[in-house]
């Protein structure tokens, strides 16, 4: 039976393609709206201006190009972020250190329950 509530949107910022898939197939079995995947800064902060995302995965190495720059304008979105990365949280600058990191590899389970919960402090 369809839900009258609109899907929960998360953006995907993840730059290797197999990883991107699996993420957005997770996301969509769990119910949300994927916007994205983005591979790219660039293409991270060019969504943001046209898309409300309602949470973000956020990889913090996008082919040697660090995504803080994404992470600012999430936080200055008021739009909540699970980082997943294989650098653990010592990766992120002193601005960030508070955020959810999901070291890689990960269970795509434990991403979805992460967003969903990121979800429900934002309604």
């Amino acid at each position: 039976m369809p839900s009258d509530t609109p899907a929960r949107r998360i953006l995907v910022v993840e730059d290797e393609a197999l990883v991107a898939m699996l993420v957005e197939d997770a996301l969509e079995e769990a119910g949300f709206g994927v916007i994205g995947p983005v591979r790219s800064v660039a293409q991270a902060l060019e969504a943001l201006e046209t898309e409300l995302p309602d949470a973000a995965v956020l990889d913090l190495n996008l082919a040697g190009e660090n995504s803080v720059a994404v992470a600012d304008a999430l936080v200055a979105r008021g739009i909540p972020f699970v980082v997943a990365t294989g650098y653990g949280a010592a990766g992120l600058p002193a601005t960030h250190r508070d955020a959810l990191v999901l070291p890689k590899p990960y269970d795509p389970a434990d991403l979805t329950a992460l967003l969903a919960r990121l979800c429900e402090r934002r309604a």
